[in-house]
């Protein structure tokens, strides 16, 4: 008989707050073993209060492990080589806009996830493979109204053997609004949606929040634009043409931000990012 692990994957966004929640008042099927929280570092304020509140409150047990700072990863000028984001970028002669393959998602949240559950949950050590008689299920905080972003999930967790993946929130027909509802009963604050600061997959809707909020979250982002395009550093070592943050293709600082822009959102990460 397998021995099962039931595991939050954690973005400590909307939905997968509504995940927590329910699993610690005993509405879902299923008693979670653990959360985890895979932390790029460069969330921005808000997710860190919020994380420290649901850590504080008794649910399951939250382990928050990191495969370091994206941002300074970005901005290095040491370091070889560095995951891309999913910048846009302009062709220097034929002034098209192009968008820059993403791997943040993979090595930022997916791989540390991952290595969590071997390390922290089944104490394996490195390279040792997860036995036989084990069985990991992860729950994701995808919604009602997110049926692309389950099925590219889906196709990435069948691809493994150890491990399968659920959604609670669709088995329960939950769209986002359904837990936005749910949470202004249940939090005493406003549940932020959970993305790098300088994450390329923003609404003009969401840059234009961000820069009126200002302060670090959207000083962090106005540096790492810069840096994409500064000589030396890991990212421009790697494309020819200039990158941006922004799909307009001007430096963040001076685009004009309307909240006409389409939302973005469901182009984002499927590991982890804002849920």
């Amino acid at each position: 008989m397998k021995k099962e692990y039931h595991i939050l994957s954690l973005g400590a966004g909307v939905q997968s707050t509504a995940l927590f929640l329910l699993g610690m008042d005993g509405d879902l099927d299923v008693e979670f073993d653990c959360a985890i929280f895979a932390d790029p570092g460069d969330e921005p304020e808000s997710v860190y209060r919020h994380l420290d509140w649901l850590d504080s409150i008794g649910g399951c047990p939250i382990i928050v492990r990191s495969h370091g700072g994206l941002g300074n990863d970005l901005m290095s000028k040491e370091k070889k080589r560095c995951a891309s984001i999913p910048a846009f970028t302009k062709d220097i002669h034929s002034g098209g806009v192009g968008q820059i393959m993403r791997q943040c998602t993979k090595e930022y949240k997916i791989d540390v996830v991952e290595k969590a559950i071997r390390r922290d949950v089944l104490g394996l050590a490195p390279r040792k493979r997860i036995p036989k008689d084990v069985l990991i299920w992860q729950y994701v905080g995808f919604s009602l109204d997110e049926p692309g972003r389950a099925a590219r999930a889906r196709g990435r967790f069948a691809q493994r053997g150890w491990t399968d993946v659920r959604f609670p929130l669709i088995e329960d027909k939950m769209t986002r609004r359904d837990c936005m509802n749910y949470l202004e009963k249940r939090v005493p604050h406003e549940v932020p949606r959970s993305a790098c600061v300088f994450c390329p997959y923003k609404s003009n809707r969401e840059w234009l929040r961000l820069k009126k909020a200002g302060g670090v979250d959207w000083d962090r982002a106005v540096a790492v634009d810069a840096a994409l395009r500064e000589e030396g550093t890991v990212m421009q070592k790697r494309i020819n043409n200039p990158m941006y943050l922004h799909r307009s293709c001007k430096p963040l600082n001076d685009v004009y931000l309307d909240e006409d822009q389409m939302d973005l959102f469901d182009m984002e990460c499927e590991g982890g990012c804002g849920l």
